[in-house]
């Protein structure tokens, strides 16, 4: 037997793992599964939590301030202070309860963390590691039951959570209307999917359709497009119970991607209606093919385009949000593992440019045969020519910019122009492109704005893969549990094999089987 604090286990049936505050026991059965890969995840959401916390209960002091007709600016000189908000968490699919555990200990002030589980043997994990850390039962409080059905049971508003966290092992499709239901007016919702090869693959188009409301894309900027389309769904879901998202950081990390939106309820969002009335007859209707303002083909090469979506179109991240979140990351370094990866991920979010998707500078060279151009002739010309330009946080060649397309083209004209080029064959993509002739006055002198900060000081901006065989770890669950449980029987005149612990995917166990063959990144 081993002690802990006041608790003890028996360490020959138990692995520990310490992660920021928390230490957690890990059955060596394999009941759960730990992914180290993960703590990433789990501080950006808790910085995440912890900032958006500070911003509510600054509203809602102004609020009440406002209501005496005073200021925040008088209040303060007076002495006042914020006062203290604690708002209620549920982690709806807990697993271990490793997240709920460094909740608890990690962020101040918190009324209480709902911490469920639809697998039995999982809450009971959480009992034992809820007691492992000397937290009460009162405070994260363990609960069996199907995550969508819980929060189904917090739909009136005095029973709203004011964080309603989603970590599912594949998509997190199927609990987005109960979550925007369960969370109060202001609240914050974290969405985790790691679905990848339906949201930014080509491979699972109806899948991504029937799940998220909106068609995937085969291209270069498939891991923002599989941001807008989680947006996209979590606004539709919204916009149904007359509410409405405000994405406060969008993230692209690794194997899965990972979101925290507001969630508001406002009338000033719905659309007006008169009393008007007005009758409309079908006799002369005739039907036709859906189109777009862009044409049928691409201005530049001729190619037929495809369409992708309905996704979300508005910015991707608050930026005052950000910047905020930003600098308790800073502020509160020793407190996260991953600090130098927050610090590096945030700044590049702060400098990103508000423009859907991006281009990347091998797929533009790649299309007309030609030479690399560097990030900063790319990023030059485009300031030169009066454009913003930035990198991306979820590709490392990406280049957004708010520039046309067919200025981002006549850059690369005058690129090739600068240098020998191969000839390309008459009638060709590149061919195409290159005979357009260029009307923009690109100037490769180079400009600040090539060069953001955060390359300038080398933050650790995108990361390098964590350890060997990383990625999404297997799905908890019966089957596998049975296999390792029948592995560890000794067989006939043979010693019993030794076992490893197996890592977890802190998530859920309760998303479709089809989720599981399609939950490998395609990174």
């Amino acid at each position: 037997m081993a002690a802990h604090g006041e608790a003890t286990y028996n360490d020959e049936q138990f692995n520990t793992v310490s992660e920021g505050q928390a230490t957690i026991l890990f059955p060596k059965n394999n009941e759960v599964f730990y992914n180290p890969v993960q703590q990433f995840n789990r501080d950006m959401s808790i910085a995440a939590i912890r900032t958006w916390r500070d911003v509510v209960a600054e509203e809602r002091w102004a609020k009440a301030l406002k209501k005496e007709g005073k200021t925040t600016d008088e209040a303060k000189a007076a002495g006042e202070t914020v006062p203290v908000f604690k708002p209620k968490i549920l982690e709806a699919l807990a697993a271990s309860g490793l997240r709920s555990v460094r909740y608890a200990k990690e962020i101040p002030d918190l009324d209480h963390i709902l911490c469920n589980d639809l697998d039995p043997e999982a809450v009971e994990s959480i009992k034992r590691n809820v007691a492992f850390n000397n937290l009460s039962e009162e405070l994260v409080r363990p609960n069996l039951g199907d995550a969508k059905i819980v929060m189904y049971q917090h739909l009136m508003p005095k029973d709203h959570y004011h964080v309603v966290d989603l970590d599912p092992y594949g998509s997190a499709s199927p609990f987005l209307d109960a979550a925007v239901q369960s969370v109060s007016d202001g609240g914050l919702m974290c969405i985790t999917c790691t679905d990848m090869q339906v949201l930014a693959g080509a491979n699972f188009t109806e899948t991504c359709f029937t799940k998220y409301g909106g068609m995937p894309l085969r291209g270069e900027f498939t891991h923002e497009m599989a941001l807008r389309l989680l947006l996209g769904a979590t606004h539709t879901a919204a916009a149904k119970n007359k509410r409405y998202i405000e994405p406060l950081v969008s993230c692209s990390i690794d194997f899965y991607i990972r979101v925290f939106v507001r969630v508001h309820v406002s009338p000033i969002e719905d659309a007006s209606r008169c009393a008007a009335a007005h009758g409309q007859g079908h006799r002369n209707d005739q039907y036709g093919l859906a189109t777009h303002h862009a044409g049928a083909n691409c201005a530049e090469c001729g190619s037929n385009f495809h369409i992708g979506g309905p996704a979300w179109n508005a910015p991707l991240h608050s930026k005052p949000f950000v910047q905020r979140m930003l600098a308790h990351a800073r502020a509160n370094a020793a407190n996260y593992g991953t600090a130098k990866r927050m610090e590096g991920m945030l700044t590049v979010i702060c400098e990103e440019v508000d423009a859907p998707l991006y281009y990347t500078l091998r797929a533009l060279t790649t299309a007309v045969h030609c030479n690399s151009i560097s990030l900063i002739d790319m990023g030059s010309a485009l300031a030169n020519a009066g454009y913003q330009f930035s990198v991306s946080h979820a590709n490392p060649i990406a280049v957004k910019t708010d520039a046309p397309q067919h200025v981002v083209w006549d850059v690369i004209r005058a690129h090739v122009k600068r240098g020998p080029a191969k000839e390309p064959a008459e009638g060709s993509i590149a061919a195409k492109i290159l005979a357009k002739e260029i009307t923009t006055t690109v100037d490769f002198k180079f400009h600040k704005a090539s060069n953001p900060p955060s390359r300038k000081i080398k933050l650790v901006r995108f990361q390098e893969n964590p350890e060997k065989n990383w990625g999404p770890k297997a799905r908890a669950g019966k089957k596998r549990k049975a296999n390792a449980d029948a592995a560890a029987q000794p067989k006939r005149g043979k010693k019993a094999p030794k076992t490893e612990p197996a890592a977890e995917q802190d998530g859920a166990v309760e998303d479709a089987a089809e989720d599981a063959a399609m939950a490998e990144d395609d990174q």
